[in-house]
């Protein structure tokens, strides 16, 4: 099955016919997030204020609970921003205990609970759970669902909207045909009026008989014609506001992902700048810069090189997951191989396909023929810093054109704690003793 992406999951929801497949899709988009994470979406009743069920999605099929819990268990604070629905809500160390109260499944090493309320019609009507394993190192499960979770909200509200449209569309058959059966009922009353009419009455009184009562059939017929143009305008107005919701969700979805960029750009900042605070150590700082690149961007194998100062070569200076025989300090002249043409062009190589790679024309570096691969420099003020080599990714999946734009504000922060400790200069002098 091939990787899921944000288009695709967009053509999964809008062409899921219910709720429960739209739920399914959105718990394949995660699986491409974290496969260990459980997804379940948590059915809420406004009028009596109750968690009803928890829809939990599996791998075969949705697992349905009742729960018949109230919003009260959660703490005030957590309970107020579940309601009003504006963004995940983290229960930090005390997920465990709340992931019970929701019948989620436990994680062995402990996780966390993030609760996101879904509104619909200006009220609370169902909430978005999602449990994730703890992590080390790397951008939280949560923060990367946030673009698939926007998504699956529009399908969301689009189903309850197509459910409130079939029930208006049953209210007005209803109407009509009530309608039409009184109509049908007043007609035959008339025209039994009409028969005694003609045999009680002298002709003149028959005539004045039959005037009133076909005044009385015309006015029926225009009640019936007048509950017709009501019903064509509610539904017209249904309609319109079936698309004024559709544009209005699109533009909260675009400020949703500006939103989620800010905050991962704050968040890589603060990762980065913690770990340039807590060593001293250039090989620790290297390390842990490569990391938290790594597990950014879920790549089991990966390198990071730098500039010799003074040389017109890179000097590998970190690296995970790659062949034992390449050891630390090994050069690399720029313009040679992959990791030096990115030097000497400045711009990100992508290769996605297992073929392209082997006919690459750069590709002549047999550490580099195991299928897609990004590698990316790391520019501060123009002047080049290394470059980072990522390959591998987690559950056979492949990097996309998305993931070069996420790596440029990557490279971005990189450089900018490798230039600020002086990573290059020291790492090479350590290398060398």
């Amino acid at each position: 099955m091939p990787p899921r992406t944000l288009a695709s999951l967009a053509h999964a929801l809008t062409t899921a016919p219910d709720l429960d497949a739209a739920l399914m899709a959105l718990a394949d988009g995660l699986a491409e997030i974290d496969r260990l994470a459980h997804l379940a979406l948590i059915t809420y009743d406004a009028r009596r204020t109750l968690m009803r069920e928890r829809r939990l999605a599996h791998p075969d099929g949705i697992e349905t609970v009742a729960i018949d819990t109230t919003l009260d268990h959660l703490p005030s604070r957590e309970r107020q921003a579940v309601i009003t629905g504006a963004t995940f809500v983290d229960f930090g160390d005390a997920s465990a205990e709340f992931a019970r109260l929701l019948a989620l499944p436990d994680i062995a090493e402990g996780g966390y609970l993030a609760l996101k309320g879904l509104m619909f019609e200006g009220g609370l009507s169902g909430i978005l759970a999602l449990f994730e394993p703890r992590k080390i190192f790397g951008t939280r499960t949560v923060e990367r669902f946030q673009p698939a979770e926007a998504l699956f909200e529009l399908a969301y509200v689009r189903s309850l909207e197509a459910d409130a449209r079939r029930e208006a569309v049953q209210t007005l058959e209803d109407v009509t045909q009530r309608v039409h059966g009184e109509y049908e009922r007043k007609l035959a009353d008339l025209e039994q009026q009409l028969l005694r009419a003609t045999g009680e009455f002298s002709a003149t009184g028959a005539h004045e008989r039959t005037v009133a009562m076909e005044r009385e059939l015309a006015q029926t017929r225009e009640e019936a014609r007048r509950s017709a143009r009501r019903a064509e305008a509610v539904e017209a107005t249904i309609a319109s506001a079936v698309e004024q919701l559709e544009k209005a969700h699109v533009e909260l979805h675009r400020r949703s992902e500006q939103l989620r960029q800010k905050t991962r750009t704050l968040y890589l900042i603060e990762r980065v700048l913690s770990l340039d605070a807590s060593t001293d150590s250039p090989r620790e700082l290297a390390d842990g810069l490569l990391a938290l690149v790594g597990d950014d961007m879920n790549a089991e194998r990966c390198s990071l090189l730098l500039c010799a100062p003074g040389e017109d070569v890179l000097y590998l200076a970190a690296a995970r997951g790659i062949a034992p025989n390449v050891s630390e300090g090994k050069r690399v002249s720029i313009g040679t191989g992959i990791s030096g043409r990115v030097a000497a062009t400045r711009e990100p190589l992508l290769v996605q396909d297992v073929a392209e790679a082997r006919e690459h024309a750069l590709l002549q570096d047999a550490y580099y023929t195991t299928g897609s691969f990004l590698s990316f420099p790391l520019l501060y003020h123009d002047q080049l810093i290394g470059v980072v080599n990522l390959t591998n990714r987690r559950m056979s999946g492949v990097f996309v054109e998305e993931d070069v734009e996420r790596t440029r504000l990557l490279a971005l922060v990189i450089a900018l704690a490798a230039v600020n400790a002086r990573l290059p200069e020291r790492l090479v002098e350590t290398l060398r003793v």
